[in-house]
């Protein structure tokens, strides 16, 4: 069994035009958002069409066959479809997640541990405000942030814990199935070093952009990255 993990960041948000961290604020969807979470579903609907042929293809049903990835005899013949959209509790993860599940008639499931993390006093802050008014502590939480936490804000670790945990979660529930999982980009950049087995100090090596695309595969307990911070063609931002 092949589960499939659509990875995605929300889009654009209102206000989003200077770089600041909103973590829980609850910040709306722009127009310019709407159409590029459009994009990431039509992207995510014309990727099942094909996934099923990608996985018999794949050099790893033969690598698998015989372990806990088990067989894939038969995989091409099914019409694959997403059996759930989970979501964070912040209205622009919600809104993204119900754009994405209209065309599959599906309802999404909202996750709390998907959640951005706290950013403490720094919410609502432009990385210009914060650089300014707090050099130092800035400049700690960039080079190690798994080390060093925003003032106030939670610490990697925390954030780590409650993120995996939803993560393996929906796994768990949907063994073999396509599942879409819309959340942001701290959270994806976690899930994402988790699944590669990369330090938690790196993830500033991970770009999430708006309505980014990243497809998941975890045959049996293997985990493959097969598509990293896709952007759809969603026209400029």
């Amino acid at each position: 069994m092949v589960t499939t993990l659509y990875l995605i960041r929300h889009g654009s948000i209102e206000g989003g035009g200077a770089k600041r961290y909103n973590g829980g604020i609850d910040v709306p969807l722009s127009a310019t958002g709407v159409r590029q979470i459009e994009a990431a579903a039509a992207f995510v609907k014309a990727h099942l069409g094909n996934s099923a042929f990608s996985r018999h293809m794949s050099y790893l049903k033969d690598i698998q066959a015989d372990g806990e990835g088990g067989t894939l005899e038969g995989e091409k013949e099914k019409a694959p479809a997403l059996s759930a959209v989970y979501c964070s509790d912040l209205s622009r993860a919600i809104r993204s997640a119900e754009i994405i599940a209209a065309p599959f008639r599906l309802k999404p499931v909202v996750a709390s541990g998907l959640r951005e993390r706290s950013f403490g006093i720094w919410e609502g802050m432009t990385f210009a405000e914060i650089k300014e008014n707090y050099p130092l502590e800035f400049g700690l939480w960039s080079r190690n942030p798994l080390k060093y936490s925003p003032p106030q804000g939670e610490n990697t670790g925390d954030v780590r814990d409650r993120a995996i945990d939803a993560f393996n979660g929906i796994v768990k529930n949907h063994e073999g199935d396509y599942v879409t999982v819309v959340a942001h980009g701290g959270i994806n950049r976690i899930i994402l070093c988790h699944v590669l087995g990369a330090p938690l100090e790196h993830i500033f090596r991970i770009e999430q952009d708006y309505a980014a695309v990243n497809i998941i595969e975890l045959w049996g307990k293997y985990p493959v990255v097969k598509l990293l911070n896709g952007r759809p063609d969603f026209g400029p931002l």
